[in-house]
């Protein structure tokens, strides 16, 4: 395919989803990108959920569906992603460029999509990227992954500019687990660093909670070795560090010891780790699978227990190999 004469249709005017536009039009695509509520650009081609990024001449902003594109890109958050894919025509592949489990389902994105639409391809767009960098321009890496390798890569070259590198994957369940679970995590990081718990604790933390995310993804279908790419510990690294993460500012709250309401209102934006907690512990229990930092947080964000007790929880946890058994 001509690059230059691909269509991109982008599903969502936040930022990810300007982000993603602009990244379209830098790799030379004619983009669509349709906006729930009718925006209108700034005379620097400008919207508010991103102020500072301007947008091409080749990204076209519309409150209309498109009715042709040669690829799809859902930035919606997972929690609406099934209300706004029922109005999205099946005319391309389609690309899940949001986090998250469905809470009234415990399904995963591409479930979703494939539910709806079934008669297309789906995919999942994840890695370590905040949206600001993105439409700037710095330098960032992601996986695409589709059931076929072969479809992956067709996808992803779609997008791939010298400063924004796309990975191909044939593990989509192990991408989403690692896009859904990141948030979680980085809420727990947030609130170790916030309690003054210190920097060895967050370390343990995220390699600790590595090791689970391998495991859900296997009992889920999907790749252990997934983790350990761009999806799983690259976008841990940066959620669970990076100061524009809005799970972990979240964590940070929590830790300093204000309540869950009051964290939320200080934050713009979707906390997508405090509905993903419960719904993927839903999804570890079905299986049978111990994911005990993410119940540790589902717990937290409930109200069952304080941080305090959640520090015992998984302090006091029996003491096993890193490697080759269950922990």
């Amino acid at each position: 395919m001509d690059m230059n004469s691909a269509h991109i249709a982008v599903i969502g005017a936040g930022a990810w989803g300007i982000a993603l536009a602009i990244q379209a039009a830098r790799a030379g695509a004619h983009v669509h990108l349709w906006a729930r509520q009718p925006e209108t650009l700034s005379p620097r081609r400008t919207l508010p959920r991103l102020p500072d990024a301007v947008l091409p001449e080749r990204i076209t902003l519309s409150a209309d569906m498109p009715t042709h594109a040669d690829a799809i890109l859902l930035a919606v958050p997972t929690q609406h992603l099934r209300a706004v894919c029922t109005r999205v025509p099946p005319i391309a592949p389609m690309i899940a460029c949001c986090k998250g489990v469905e809470l009234s389902t415990d399904m995963l994105p591409c479930a979703i999509m494939a539910q709806i639409h079934p008669t297309v391809a789906h995919g999942v767009l994840s890695g370590p990227n905040f949206a600001h960098e993105i439409a700037h321009g710095l330098p960032a890496a992601a996986v695409l992954a589709c059931a076929s390798a072969t479809q992956a890569r067709t996808l992803a070259d779609l997008l791939t500019t010298p400063s924004f590198r796309l990975y191909a994957s044939n593990d989509p369940t192990g991408v989403q687990v690692g896009g859904a679970a990141k948030n979680v995590i980085a809420i727990a990081a947030g609130a170790t660093i916030g309690a003054g718990l210190g920097e060895n604790a967050r370390a343990a933390l995220i390699t600790r909670s590595l090791a689970e995310l391998g495991r859900l993804s296997h009992a889920l279908g999907g790749q252990a070795e997934t983790l350990s790419g761009l999806a799983g510990i690259g976008d841990l690294l940066l959620t669970c560090t990076g100061a524009a993460s809005r799970n972990y500012t979240l964590g940070l709250a929590l830790g300093r010891g204000e309540t869950l309401e009051q964290a939320l209102a200080q934050g713009g934006g979707v906390v997508e780790g405090v509905t993903t907690a419960p719904a993927l512990l839903d999804l570890a229990r079905g299986r049978g699978v111990s994911v005990p930092v993410i119940e540790t947080v589902a717990l937290v964000l409930s109200g069952a227990i304080d941080l305090h007790a959640a520090r015992t929880r998984l302090m006091n946890r029996p003491v096993g190999q890193e490697f080759g058994i269950p922990t």
